[in-house]
């Protein structure tokens, strides 16, 4: 279970685990819509930060990760993420197997707002 520490007011220490991972899996494939441009963005970027080395903000992707931790980050300074590399891989195998669904999601989308 996501757990979150607090250093201090400025400070916050993440700890996540593989089962967070399948629970981002989970919600992310019963809201595929809700969820598609994070499904997306995770699985494209991913590999560029070699998987484990992965930032949820640097491409604006941390609504699923914000939804596990039950809380927003951002109202800190600064946070350190405890995470084994299982998490990274789980979560990237889970958004590889939605991404193609979630393209079709957000084009379904894209041509609903055109009509």
């Amino acid at each position: 279970m996501a757990n979150i520490h607090v250093l201090n007011e400025s400070t916050i220490r993440i700890t996540v685990g593989l089962e967070d991972a399948q629970a981002m899996v989970q919600e992310a494939a019963q809201n595929v819509a809700n969820y598609a441009k994070d499904i997306i963005t995770i699985y494209e970027k991913m590999p560029l930060f070699d998987y484990t080395n992965f930032c949820f903000y640097a491409y604006d992707s941390a609504k699923l990760f914000e939804w596990v931790l039950g809380a927003n980050p951002r109202q800190y300074l600064s946070f350190s993420l405890d995470a084994p590399d299982s998490f990274f891989y789980t979560l990237y195998g889970g958004m590889s197997a939605l991404y193609e669904t979630a393209k079709a999601s957000l084009e379904e989308a894209k041509a609903a707002s055109t009509t």
